[in-house]
């Protein structure tokens, strides 16, 4: 098992605001600890937006057990009562984020002695925020994890699994029922790497010139997931169409075959680039006499049509192709736009390139 980051600094958070309260004699420490479980982020950015949206809701939770608890006294259902006015008014100020933790405070207010309650009141709202501020220097503490390594790494795994069965079913060589499962796992898969897009994305650069490095990357990756989406597209395709495909004429199955293969081969070659593991100045070169023309590519699939179908199948059939053709033509334009940013980046930003190999990790 393989602790990750989050976990790590989830678990140095507790320690250390169980270790400021217990350092300030606060009672009920374990009311630091539980913030700080809710208040860690995967993220910098995501803490000190947390932060500010954690103040806000914990302090309107505070206030609202103060009234109510003066009000109304401690009983069950008034702290019923006042979880449902709170979740509503952090509802209707966007910050529903801050519910669960809100409602901690509210509970462990109204829970304080009759006696010196808004004493009591004060120092249990402050043991929360030792909690959601211990989380936060945490945050600040450990470095963010290098995200474009990490991203890197996972778009590749994830590509070269989906080029992986697009060879294997246009072979017809596939499981069907198992090619299903894999493709809502590579799905979810592609899903991931949003998420961790989304973190790099938010993560902030406060240099002009890294801005404008980091704006260049971003559109680089952003293109890069595309791409696998396209891919992933294509395969779905080719599981739909499998049984159509089977009953094509043998020397278009060949010829689909080929073609596929050259796209697969075109983006294992552009995975491999960028990386600096392909010299730039052959990579225009390989596989040239293999390039995918979608000209052709269509052209060859009109002709077949009017040669097999002229006594052979109804037109409708063949045409129900359509789709699978044109998934395959944008992924190939996909393909060209992620080469072209590419070769535009790499011939006048190589500076900018620091994702490390696994091999230097």
């Amino acid at each position: 098992m393989k602790l990750g980051a989050r976990i790590l600094k989830t678990g140095i958070a507790i320690t250390l605001a169980l270790y400021v309260a217990q350092w300030l004699d606060l009672p009920s420490p374990v009311f630091a600890g539980i913030a700080a479980i809710f208040a860690i982020q995967p993220s910098i950015y995501r803490s000190y937006l947390s932060i500010l949206e954690h103040i806000q809701g914990n302090l309107i939770g505070a206030i609202l057990a103060v009234i109510f608890g003066i009000t109304f006294g401690a009983d069950p259902f008034i702290i019923g009562l006042t979880a449902i006015v709170l979740i509503a008014i952090n509802l209707r100020l966007k910050i529903e984020n801050t519910i669960p933790l809100a409602l901690v405070t509210v509970i462990a207010i109204m829970q304080s002695p009759a006696e010196g309650f808004l004493e009591f009141s004060f120092i249990r709202f402050g043991t929360v925020m030792i909690g959601i501020l211990s989380a936060f220097l945490v945050n600040l503490v450990f470095l963010p994890p290098k995200y474009e390594t990490r991203l890197y790494y996972k778009i590749k795994e994830t590509t070269d699994d989906i080029l992986k069965w697009i060879r294997i079913s246009t072979r017809h060589a596939s499981e069907h029922n198992l090619l299903k499962g894999d493709i809502e796992n590579l799905r979810q898969r592609l899903l991931k790497l949003e998420q961790i897009f989304t973190l790099y994305k938010e993560e902030r650069t406060y240099l002009r010139t890294n801005k404008l490095g980091k704006s260049r990357k971003l559109v680089l990756f952003r293109q890069l997931i595309v791409t696998s989406n396209r891919a992933l597209f294509t395969l779905k395709m080719l599981h739909r169409f499998e049984n159509e495909l089977h009953h094509m004429p043998t020397e278009y199955q060949h010829y689909l075959k080929a073609e596929l293969d050259h796209l697969v081969n075109f983006h294992e070659q552009i995975l491999l680039k960028f990386v600096g593991k392909i010299k730039q100045n052959n990579t225009s070169e390989m596989f040239e006499e293999e390039k995918f023309n979608k000209k052709m590519f269509l052209d060859e699939f009109m002709r077949q049509k009017e040669e097999w179908c002229h006594t052979e199948c109804n037109p409708d059939d063949w045409y129900q192709l359509f789709p699978l053709i044109s998934r395959i033509v944008d992924y190939s334009d996909q393909l060209e736009h992620l080469q072209k940013l590419m070769h535009s980046f790499q011939n006048y930003h190589n500076d900018e390139f620091n994702i490390r190999t696994r091999e230097e990790e």
